[in-house]
This record gives C-alpha cells, structure tokens and sequence, in this order.
C-alpha cells in the first residue's frame, strides 16, 4: 500500500527546498521560537535527498542583511534572510532600507506568531505568542521592499517563491518580504514539483531605441559634457565600456558620494568627487545611476543645460522628493544601458575628432593636477595623529596588484586609493543604516574567499555593526575578513555636518562639539580577540604600512579574520 505522505513534505521544508530551485545558496537565519516548522522542514528535506540552501546561525539579523547584501555583490544571486517573528524583523529594517535605496535584492522572511491559540499542529505554546502578534507586521518594512505578503495556504509554497525571487529580481532589484505563519508551516504540500525551473521569470527593463539614439546625439553636440557616476557602472563590462566612452569623447566623470566605482581613480578623465566647478560649465551631464547626483544647496548646473539620468531606477520613484531636471531617462540594466550607448555614439566619433582631442587634453591636464595635489595632501597626513586619507594611501600601497576589495563605512576614503577594477570599491548606502560595512564585508569573502576584502569603518560604524556577532560569524563560518577601524573617538561625521550647516556657530567654537565625543573609547582589538582574531594597535604613522602587510598575510595565508585598530585625527 502507497504510504500517502511519500510525496508529501511540510510547508516550512517547501518554502526552503523551492529556494534552491530558484537560485539561492544561503539563507542567512536567526531562529526563535516560531521555527520549528523551519527546522523540521530542514532536518526532513534532508532525510529524504532534497537540495537545500545551506542554512547558517546569524546571530544578530542586522549581520543577516549585510551579509545577503555583499553576498548579492560578490555574486550577482539574491540570497535569503530569515527572522524571528515581529522582533527579529524590527532588526532587520535598517538593513532593509539599504537594500532598498542601494537596489539590492534579496528574500526576507520572519514567522508570525501562530494565529490561533490551540486545537492546530503550531499553535500558541508559548507567552511570547501573544506578546509578538501585530495587527499588520509586514507594515514594519514595507515602505521598503518592493512586495510582500503573508502565506495562507501551504500549497501556495512553490508558487509564492518563484513570485517573490522573480519581483526581487525585476527592474529595479530590491528586497521583497514574507510572512511564515507557524501552523502553515506545519502543514502538508506536494513535494513533487519542489526541483522544477521557476515559472516566473524577473521582468527586465531596457530604453527604447529611440531614446538611446537621442542620447547618443546629444552627446555627439555637447560642447562642455560632464559625466557624474555614483552607483557604479554595473558590471565589468560596463566598467570598461564607461571608461573608454570617457576617454573616447573626452568627458570629466566626476563620484560624487561614490557607492561604487564607476572608473578607475587614475583615469586620465577621472576629476574627482567634487562636482561644482564641471557642473556649472556643462551643458550635458550624464547622471549614471545617482540618487543624488550634486546638491542643489551648493551646485548649480550651467545654463540651458541637458541632464540625461542613467539606471535601473532613473528617476529614483521611491523616494517623495527627488526634483533634478532630467531631459531624458533611459530605464534598465546600467551596464547594458552603457554598452547600447557607447555603441550609438560612435557612429559620431569621426565627426567630432578635433573638438574631442582638445577637450581630452585639456580634462586630463585638470585630472593629473588634481590627482597630484590629491596624493601630497594625503601623504602629508601622517602627523603625530594620522588622517583618514594617509591611511588610504597607505593601504593603497600595500594592495598594489592584489585582487582586492575595499568597503568603507566612514572609513577609508575614496579618492587617495588607487583602483582600476570594477567591484573594488563600496561605500556605505546612501541610506546610512549603520552597522553595514563589518557583515556586508563577510557576505563578500564568503561569496569569494580568495579575493582579499577589507572592511573599513569609523570607531562609530565598528559598535553599530554589532562586532561581538560578526566576529563570531567570522570564527564560525571561517571566513577571513581583513576589519580596519579608523578611530577618532567621535562621531566624526556629525561633526562635519555641523560645521557645514554653521561652519561661524557656537558649536564650532567651542572647545567640546555637544553629542560628538566617543570618548572613551574601548579597547576594540580586545572585542576582536575574544574570538581569536589576529589583532593589533596602530597609533603611529611610520608602522601603519608594516602592520597593514602582516594582517593581509595573515587573512590570506593563514585565512583567519584580523582587526587593525588606527588611532586616527579627528
């Protein structure tokens, strides 16, 4: 006799076995009392030979997020983040609002407190039952994520996932958000088409023909063009495709607020991160991939200018205000927007010749002085208290023709760093859910171990990542991450922004900025070494080069995590 559960599997197991048929390798997980149904679901999908993702012990969900964001990075895959009911969710919000703003993808899920109190397999057993029930749980995100919903039945567990990964994966990416009820989880579904292919495909979007060919003549008019790119140019080939379309039309790009690199920092075109002086001048700028391509407080496009926006999401639409002029939006993939572009322009190369070589020699004359000026600056901050950008310089030495990756948070600035390779450069979302650069660094190196990654942050950022968790991820899981925390006991950032809003105040004068001051401020190789990270302590400018070599040789040769303290200036 056929036994009738042989082809029968809980939904909770459902749910994690129709991730792998989907694409996902991790499911980045912090367990509660609402997961016996994910735990049986694993332990008997296991039993019975059904891939699964691998399923590993997050121990905070701020670390979960970051670390499904820089796997999405390294890899391109969007990964899983499952937490505890309302609780575990409220944890993972900042980590969902950087995902949103930064369009990254990724599947979100907690459980719901059971809904009924007893008489179901997953009922209440518990106090916090009652405590964590919300009326309407999924609103704690939802602002943030692009889709979300609450299983009610448990035959809908193959047909949700592939709808909820395809919406991830849809132009523009970003995160979506499901609700696991706990006696749903528990019941039975088929398990015969759990292996099957998605039947929903990600829509993606691409400009019309039309429009690229618009832009395209645009350009080939634009006496002063001006390129500003914040987000990257989205792959390598779109890396290499922006930088010779650059250099081929002669055209400054300016990172302004860099999240990624778009060029490499030495381009003969690269002007650096400042916009004021290349904005007010053009008369077309190419805004790739910006949330907020210059400050209308301070800059001031030229007159009769034509701006042309550049992305997945062009026009930025989940954000209420975001009023820059924009002519033209060309909506898609920005590396393949890029490619379509540079390849429409350049049927006006040949009749543009003259004007473009002048204007090239004339963009890299400006770019060589200001790169040089740039490195003196920096290497002249090695004072009694090193500055962040002597710090730069010097990992940009030690790095030299490695393969290499460097997240800041607060930390390492761009400009001092010398870097030629798409995905060698992230910055903190422009979001600024702190906490992200230590998690979102061991998502990276656990995509990619044999890529050197060096997380850098602010004594600031380093607590909000919650280090004593993602320490114990990086011991656990094995993965060796390279953390550089450049500390100048102070919330230094607040500080600028202080001095930029009343640079003449009370508050600049005085000899204590109110609510700035870290002080005092802990031991954090002591956090780091409590898991059994290499640790060391640089206070001096002349060993901060020696010690940066040994910490690479030691998470690359030995392949256990290291943290570098760096008493930095304020």
């Amino acid at each position: 006799m056929t036994d009738p559960k042989a082809d029968k599997i809980t939904a909770g197991g459902a749910i994690l076995a129709r991730l792998k048929a989907v694409g996902v390798d991790y499911i980045f997980a912090n367990s509660g009392t609402d997961f016996p149904p994910i735990i049986e679901g694993l332990a008997e999908a296991s039993a019975k030979q059904i891939p699964l993702p691998k399923a590993i012990v997050i121990p905070h969900e701020n670390a979960a997020m970051g670390m499904a964001y820089g796997y999405y990075l390294a890899t391109g895959k969007a990964q899983a983040v499952m937490a505890h009911t309302n609780v575990g969710l409220a944890n993972c919000a900042i980590g969902a609002i950087n995902a949103a703003t930064e369009h990254i993808p990724m599947l979100i899920f907690s459980g719901r407190t059971p809904v009924v109190e007893k008489g179901r397999l997953g009922a209440r057993t518990v106090p916090i039952s009652w405590g964590q029930e919300m009326r309407d749980q999924a609103a704690m995100i939802r602002e943030t994520v692009k889709w979300d919903y609450e299983l009610k039945f448990p035959e809908q567990a193959v047909d949700i996932i592939d709808r909820a990964h395809a919406i991830a994966n849809s132009t523009p990416p970003g995160p979506v958000y499901l609700s696991l009820p706990r006696e749903v989880l528990c019941e039975q579904c088929p398990s015969d088409e759990l292996d099957n292919p998605s039947r929903i495909a990600p829509a993606i979007s691409a400009p019309r023909s039309a429009d690229i060919e618009t832009a395209a003549k645009l350009l080939s008019e634009a006496k002063r063009p001006l390129i500003i790119s914040q987000r990257g140019a989205g792959s390598e080939e779109g890396f290499e495709t922006l930088s010779k379309l650059a250099l081929d039309w002669g055209i400054p790009v300016c990172q302004y607020w860099a999240i990624q690199l778009g060029v490499p920092t030495d381009h003969p075109m690269a002007v650096g991160v400042d916009p004021a002086k290349w904005l007010a001048e053009a008369d077309l700028v190419l805004v790739i991939d910006c949330l907020a391509p210059w400050s209308p407080d301070i800059h001031t496009p030229g007159e009769g200018c034509k701006v042309v926006h550049i992305g997945p999401d062009p026009l930025y639409a989940r954000f209420p205000v975001r009023n820059f002029p924009s002519d033209l939006a060309l909506t898609g993939d920005t590396a393949e927007v890029i490619l379509q572009l540079e390849k429409a322009a350049a049927t006006y190369l040949d009749a543009t010749a003259s004007e473009r070589d002048a204007r090239r020699a004339s963009v890299e004359k400006a770019s060589v002085k200001r790169r040089n000026e740039l490195l003196a600056e920096a290497e002249a901050g090695n004072g009694e208290l090193m500055t962040k950008a002597f710090v730069s310089l010097t990992l940009s030495k030690v790095i030299e023709g490695r393969k290499a990756t460097v997240l800041s948070e607060l930390g390492a600035p761009l400009e001092p760093l010398t870097l030629h390779d798409h995905g060698s450069w992230y910055q903190e979302p422009h979001s600024g859910g702190l906490g992200w650069s230590f998690p979102t660094g061991l998502g990276m190196k656990l995509a990619d171990p044999d890529r050197l990654v060096i997380a850098t942050m602010g004594d600031g950022s380093y607590m909000f990542s919650n280090p004593v968790a993602c320490h114990q991820i990086a011991e656990a899981m094995e993965i060796p991450l390279l953390v550089l925390v450049l500390n100048n006991v102070e919330w230094g950032a607040v500080r600028q922004s202080v001095l930029g809003v009343y640079p003449d105040g009370f508050a600049a004068k005085t000899n204590t900025m109110p609510l700035v001051s870290l002080a005092p401020t802990p031991d954090f190789t002591q956090v780091a070494a409590a898991s059994r990270a290499w640790t060391a302590k640089v206070e001096r400018a002349e060993e901060l080069g020696a010690v940066l070599q040994a910490a690479i040789e030691h998470v690359m040769v030995r392949k256990t995590q290291a943290l570098v303290e760096i008493r930095i200036a304020p």
